[in-house]
């Protein structure tokens, strides 16, 4: 059988880590068991979280956060919880409003840590403008976990006259990422006891509400965004492939990647586009709006980097790359897993 087309869920007789590594297995284990058991129209948009009608349009996200280390470069597994469910709202072209908090804690966690935890908690929701107002705690025995886990969820309003929708994305669509890629992957394993290497990377963990805020005051015709996370750039736009019926073609010359995470990914054989970041935007939209987007958000710090890497094309639904030596590859999703509890 061909290694890029993993078997089935129901012929694996357990749930192996490379189910939640963001990939090909991932996708299966989501569309083959979740969708299609608790199947509804909100289920197979596959979005980053739920747009409903309750008196008007909000979106509904959840997440939990399972990070190793705790603490890393550039953050920790608080504002990380944070910054995500609020990405994953803005991605539904929503304000963040409200967070929920649910802690499982392992018995033997420092109290000082989990002081820490909770501090940053507090400073990205303050940095991110929501509140956190309903959550519960569950502690269980030494063994039983990993020092802390933790979910939160989130909900926010829909701005008017935004449709955000991967059926939307046209050929001819430009494609802008709002800055260097994995960063927040290599920060982690840079930190990982037996992994640990040289370097200042750090993780690009950050609430982009002001990124989206920007965008939409130059245009709100926008079609499509994600917050490439698990499963990097690749994974995103290969699932926005599958949802929109479209191709998208990418130069690899325009992705920003710095030279300290480039120098990484070549000792290590990753590749940037499969590794997971929590700080950037893939936004899809109209290329006559795509220059004036771009001077918008390089005027915020996180945005500054923010290159077009590529553009939508007609179907088939695939991920193509012009190299920097000018052939063309496919960048497929990946199969498994390069680097777990990364968020």
């Amino acid at each position: 059988m061909n290694s890029n087309c993993p078997l089935p869920v129901n012929n694996f007789d357990s749930v192996t880590m490379a189910h939640g590594g963001g990939g090909k297995l991932t996708d299966r284990l989501i569309h083959d068991l979740f969708i299609k058991e608790l199947d509804n129209s909100w289920l197979r948009k596959a979005h980053d979280g739920a747009v409903l009608e309750m008196n008007g349009r909000i979106a509904f996200s959840t997440d939990s956060f399972v990070v190793n280390p705790l603490f890393f470069p550039g953050g920790n597994i608080g504002d990380l919880a944070v910054n995500g469910t609020v990405n994953d709202l803005v991605c539904c072209g929503a304000v963040p409003e409200y967070l929920s908090l649910g802690l499982i804690i392992e018995e033997g966690l420092k109290m000082d840590d989990l002081r820490l935890i909770i501090v940053a908690i507090r400073d990205a929701a303050i940095r991110a403008n929501v509140k956190i107002v309903t959550g519960d705690t569950k502690v269980v025995e030494k063994g039983k976990g990993d020092k802390i886990f933790i979910n939160t969820s989130g909900v926010g309003t829909i701005l008017q006259g935004i449709n955000i929708c991967p059926e939307r994305c046209t050929p001819g669509d430009a494609i802008i990422i709002t800055g260097n890629v994995a960063d927040h992957g290599i920060a982690i394993l840079s930190s990982r006891k037996g992994l640990s290497f040289e370097s200042s990377i750090k993780s690009d963990t950050a609430p982009l509400n002001g990124l989206a805020d920007a965008i939409f005051e130059v245009t709100k015709d926008v079609h499509m965004l994600r917050d490439p996370t698990r499963g990097g750039v690749s994974s995103a736009l290969n699932e926005i492939c599958a949802s929109s019926g479209c191709g998208i073609m990418l130069d690899e010359k325009e992705i920003p990647v710095s030279d300290e995470v480039k120098g990484a990914c070549e000792i290590m054989g990753f590749d940037p586009l499969y590794i997971a970041n929590e700080g950037k935007l893939l936004i899809i939209l109209p290329d006559k709006y795509a220059l004036d987007v771009l001077n918008a958000i390089r005027k915020d710090p996180l945005g500054k980097d923010a290159a077009v890497i590529g553009h939508v094309t007609e179907g088939p639904p695939v991920v193509k790359l012009k190299t920097v030596i000018g052939s063309t590859r496919i960048v497929d999703m990946i199969s498994g897993e390069q680097l777990p509890r990364i968020c």
